[in-house]
């Protein structure tokens, strides 16, 4: 390998969100695309609802970001884990996972 050449890391993390609370798609619909945008426009990821949704009650968000650095890739993913959990207190983590592909 080029010793010039920059590392590009990739990390990825699964969150999975219970929304006790809520009876609707149209509810749940609501709360993932506010929690999506404010992720995209704070931390420059990119995210999507990956799983589960036709179920009004359970949330699933992949999230990625891209770095030449690892720390600093699964320190932003770490941090929308937490700014997910502190400002959208009716959401109910179930899980996080983050995987890092050099």
């Amino acid at each position: 390998m080029n010793k010039d050449r920059k590392t590009m890391n990739v990390s990825v993390c699964r969150i999975e969100f219970r929304l006790p609370e809520n009876h609707s798609l149209k509810g749940k619909r609501h709360v993932v695309k506010s929690v999506i945008t404010r992720l995209q426009n704070r931390y420059k990821v990119s995210v999507a609802e990956v799983d589960n949704q036709s179920l009004w009650q359970l949330v699933t968000l992949g999230v990625a970001c891209v770095s030449n650095h690892r720390q600093h890739a699964d320190e932003t993913l770490a941090n929308v884990v937490k700014f997910v959990v502190q400002n959208y207190p009716d959401l109910e983590l179930l899980s996080s996972d983050i995987e890092t592909f050099p």
